[in-house]
């Protein structure tokens, strides 16, 4: 099958590795302009720009599919389907009726749970028992096109953001590999998504990843998983905001943002239910330090309270 595939982060370019290994001719790829990043912001291609390029693949960069123009690569390409995963745009009806065989799209949720843009984090965020990844045909709505091909993955105690990430993307690759040639053969008519069970995944906001000690030290502990790599939970020492990588629930009592307890395995802090360990934390401009480390070069005692954003 001749495919268009568009993508753009580290998930994406994993299916377009299995795609490719297992075969398929890839006329196009779409992926999003260069942006700024890292300390010096300059320009940096997307990781799925990255190896079409390397594969000496075409590569189409618009900032919108609006227009006749940018699709015009997609016309020429003339696939039989095109792949998405994670790519960023919206794609208009126009693009969806290109390939002779539609659009099919790579979503990292058990669909109808959590449609749009961050299903990894936010599965964490509410302490779901699994996850996983459903193969869908793609229409105008987002992400309510019928399903194709589904699997569950378990969400384990230790997994953040980035562990979990990497177990749905290699699920994912592994899963359109697996559904491009039964799509052919017009082996996935699809079934219609149920509407109950709809819950959506909004884009993360860096608001959202300040540690509100009021909460409980469960909700707290998976917010730190949820918001590893990106954007990092934060606490806030006096005037200083302090990244929170790592931590563990453990019983304590005290009032919320109080430091229990100062060890060489973390620093206790009380929650407003229960308590957590911090284990692993980054001083602003500093490296990742395990909690000893941290401690040498900002120490804490007992009955230290650690300020809120909302104070």
């Amino acid at each position: 099958m001749r495919i268009v595939f568009a993508g753009t982060p580290e998930f994406s370019a994993k299916a377009l590795e299995a795609i490719l290994a297992a075969g398929h001719p890839v006329p196009l790829v779409l992926t999003q302009p260069d942006r700024p990043a890292g300390r010096g912001m300059s320009m940096q291609a997307s990781p799925v720009k990255q190896l079409a390029l390397k594969q000496s693949l075409p590569v189409s960069q618009a900032a919108s599919l609006k227009s006749a123009e940018a699709r015009q690569p997609i016309i020429d390409a003339e696939a039989d389907i095109m792949v998405v995963a994670a790519y960023g745009l919206i794609l208009p009806q126009a693009v969806l009726d290109i390939p002779r065989l539609g659009c099919v799209n790579i979503h990292a949720s058990l669909l109808p749970h959590w449609r749009g843009a961050a299903p990894i984090q936010r599965a964490i965020l509410a302490g779901d028992a699994e996850t996983g990844v459903t193969i869908m045909r793609m229409e105008a709505g987002l992400d309510t096109g019928p399903m194709l091909l589904k699997e569950n993955l378990p969400i384990v105690d230790a997994d953040t953001a980035a562990t979990l990430h990497d177990k749905l993307a290699a699920l994912g690759a592994r899963l359109i590999v697996e559904a491009l040639p039964r799509l052919e053969r017009g082996e996935l008519p699809g079934e219609t998504q149920p509407s109950d069970g709809v819950s959506y995944a909004p884009k993360l906001a860096k608001s959202e990843a300040v540690l509100d000690w009021r909460r409980s030290a469960s909700e707290l502990e998976r917010a730190v998983r949820a918001f590893n790599p990106f954007p990092g939970a934060l606490g806030q020492i006096d005037d200083q905001a302090i990244k929170v990588w790592s931590a563990e629930l453990v019983t304590g009592r005290g009032a919320p943002g109080t430091v229990l307890a100062v060890g060489a395995d973390g620093i206790v802090v009380a929650c407003g239910e229960g308590a957590l360990r911090l284990t692993e934390l980054q001083k602003p401009g500093g490296k990742r330090l395990a909690a000893a480390d941290f401690l040498h070069g900002f120490p804490l005692k007992p009955g230290r309270r650690l300020t809120l954003q909302a104070d």
